[in-house]
């Protein structure tokens, strides 16, 4: 409650109140604590087996940033300290096959470059001087060289030349031409003409050298052969690539002829090759297209020469995500979402198989997504990042009988001494099939049973993907500014089977928002909701059930639709990957089934909106062009709803990459919520009738 035109006594009483509020919130999660927030995540054993290093990722208060630094620490937990640190970022720790050397990649010198750092000494060489950034750079077998991916510009002819300019002339510089399919990305921008390929550069520094050709770009990871003479990696080099984008291949490259051979070819996506210990075979993940919006990704082996292909996962109802070689080369280690967590299974070539945990996770710091990788020890210790609902990612290590012992512990100091909100797992039914769903209930830290509480529905993204009881700043922030908050996976979400999520094919939204509602229904039966006190609010795919929702039911008091897709057909000609969407989310171009776009967009609902809401929206999103959230602001203005347009500066679809973005997201809505709250409205009215009082 804020003060207004108190009398001098009650204005004393209120100062106290509410300093005893403020000693109380710095119990709770609050906003400058997003600045303090770190995670762990892409650990890499030591050549002794007995520790890892590992990326800790924090924020930079001064650069409004992410910073990564190598640490190590010790399978024990013990030796925790820093390999690689200060105001520069230091990324992809590499050990050579030898164990003498560790590659990294690191801007300190102005560009990001690739360094090496020699383990005995701690010396260091800078090893490139790259004009664009290396990536996924991998080792060969004998330790002499490094292969890393690279973007390479290409020339642009111009179409037309400007005539000679008078001396001391300022004009407006040329036209740019653009003749490319996907011409801007999310995060990137407007792309400059060129593509990723891979190249080689001795490890002790040289000048690379480029593997790849053509007008194709090669994605890593990189896996060298047994013998060093070949570069086994993905590619879609296909004449249709720009209008067929997931139809990659598994290539084996000759490193001195640059020559390609074909290892996969069916139609549909083949990536993340690697291979096994001894060089006999090359494992993978991929599916045959059946252009579906959701398919299952599987992992599958098969010898080094491409053949003998096998599926060890066709099974699993669920798609692989990561995976690693047992060191013994028998099997692998994998990866893959079940119910809203992220497990890790070993599955031997024979198929068999058992799961080691279900605890990864932790992330992803805005909202409650499945996330997380691991790595697995020579004697068969599992080291993953642990998900935990009041905490971001630390390291855990599973040891062969199951125990699981964190190994860090980024945040406590932080975190330690607060009150975070609590987590609860519920489940349902839909009221539509009766389809079983799964929900999470968010409560403050204080959580009285005897008092009532407004509620907060907060929509996941995707559409196909997968919350779980992961940590979240925003949900956080929520349950500590007072509300509940409800969330979860309505069908379309992941980590349930392709049958779940594929309900929604050529059908979103649909009965999505049955799901939704019903999980508001359930969570009010339990009696401790305030019901005047709803609100609704959801990001990207979030952002369109938010908007389908108040074009359905009036009751929700407020509302905040972020990053969303309001009318289909302007989003699939204006996206970053209209290819992707009008090839797999419908079932024609917009021109030939304008009737399917248009029944499917919030736009359509537009007129029934009563409810008060407010479109959040990053000024650079190019995934949700901002020409989305404008239509239905100014629809929901035309509609004389109250709408506010909230821009982020600086973003694009991910407002989380920057904290301080981040926290203007959860501020304003917050700040709307708050609004339309009923104290809110008896403040107003108390306030307006003491000034008419006074005068």
């Amino acid at each position: 409650m804020k003060l207004k035109a108190l009398g001098f006594t009650a204005l004393a009483a209120a100062i106290s109140v509410q300093a005893v509020a403020d000693e109380g919130a710095l119990k709770t999660f609050d906003y400058e604590d997003i600045f303090n927030l770190e995670y762990a995540t892409g650990a890499r054993l030591t050549p002794d087996g007995k520790s890892v290093v590992y990326e800790r990722r924090s924020m930079d208060i001064m650069t409004d940033s992410t910073r990564t630094n190598i640490w190590q620490v010790g399978l024990d937990g013990s030796g925790h300290r820093p390999v690689l640190s200060g105001k520069d970022s230091y990324r992809m720790p590499r050990f050579s096959p030898q164990g003498d050397r560790m590659a990294y990649v690191s801007a300190v010198d102005g560009k990001s470059q690739i360094y090496v750092r020699w383990l005995d000494s701690g010396e260091t060489a800078r090893v490139t001087d790259l004009q664009y950034g290396p990536s996924a750079l991998s080792w060969s077998p004998d330790g002499k060289t490094i292969a890393f991916t690279m973007f390479v510009p290409a020339s642009a002819k111009p179409l037309f030349n400007l005539p000679a300019k008078p001396k001391g002339a300022e004009w407006a510089g040329p036209a740019k031409v653009i003749d490319r399919v996907t011409y801007r990305a999310d995060g990137a921008g407007y792309l400059p003409h060129g593509f990723t390929h891979v190249f080689v550069v001795p490890a002790d520094g040289g000048t690379p050298r480029q593997i790849t050709s053509g007008d194709f770009s090669h994605s890593g990871p990189i896996s060298w052969t047994e013998d060093g003479k070949g570069l086994i990696l993905s590619a879609n080099r296909n004449d249709d690539w720009e209008l067929n984008p997931l139809d990659s291949e598994v290539y084996r490259v000759d490193v001195e002829a640059g020559t390609y051979t074909a290892l996969t070819d069916r139609d549909g996506p083949d990536g993340g090759p690697e291979v096994s210990p001894d060089g006999k075979k090359i494992a993978y993940v991929g599916y045959t297209d059946t252009k579906m919006s959701n398919q299952i990704a599987v992992l599958s082996v098969m010898d080094a020469d491409g053949s003998n292909k096998k599926d060890l996962t066709a099974d699993l109802d669920r798609s692989v995500n990561g995976f690693q070689w047992a060191p013994d080369g028998k099997g692998l280690y994998y990866s893959y979402d079940n119910e809203g967590k992220t497990l890790v299974a070993y599955v031997s070539l024979s198929g068999s198989g058992r799961i080691l945990t279900d605890q990864v996770g932790g992330t992803t710091l805005g909202r409650p997504y499945t996330s997380g990788d691991f790595r697995v020890s020579k004697d068969g210790n599992l080291i993953f990042t642990l998900s935990r609902p009041d905490r971001p990612a630390d390291l855990a290590v599973v040891n062969r009988i199951g125990k699981v012992t964190p190994i860090t512990d980024l945040n406590s100091d932080i975190l330690g001494h607060k009150k975070m909100a609590s987590v609860e797992e519920i489940r349902i039914n839909s009221s539509v099939d009766n389809r079983p769903l799964q929900f999470w209930l968010v409560k403050p830290a204080d959580f009285d049973a005897s008092k009532k509480y407004p509620l907060i529905l907060e929509i996941h993204g995707g559409p196909h993907t997968a919350y779980g009881p992961q940590f979240s700043a925003e949900i956080q922030m929520y349950a500590a500014k007072g509300y509940m908050v409800v969330y979860g996976n309505p069908r379309g979400s992941t980590s349930y089977g392709n049958e779940f999520a594929n309900t929604i094919h050529h059908n979103y939204p649909s009965n999505d928002y049955d799901d939704l509602m019903n999980a508001v229904d359930a969570v009010i039966a339990r009696g401790n909701v305030a019901t005047d006190e709803l609100y609704v609010t959801g990001g990207s795919g979030g952002g369109v059930l938010t908007a389908w929702i108040v074009g359905k039911t009036d009751r929700f008091r407020a509302a905040v639709v972020a990053k969303p897709v309001i009318n289909w057909a302007s989003f699939v000609l204006t996206a970053d990957f209209s290819p992707f969407f009008t090839k797999y989310w419908f079932p024609d171009m917009p021109w030939n089934a304008m009737e399917h776009y248009w029944k499917r967009s919030p736009l359509s609902l537009v007129g029934n909106v009563k409810t008060p809401t407010m479109l959040l929206t990053g000024e650079v999103d190019y995934r949700t062009p901002m020409s989305e959230t404008e239509q239905y602001y100014q629809a929901l203005k035309l509609q004389g709803v109250d709408s506010v347009m909230v821009r982020i500066p600086a973003s694009g679809h991910g407002i989380a990459s920057k904290p301080s973005n981040l926290i203007q997201k959860i501020g304003n809505i917050l700040a709307w919520f708050e609004k339309y709250d009923p104290e809110h409205d008896k403040e107003a009215d108390a306030s307006e009738g003491e000034t008419d009082s006074e005068s």
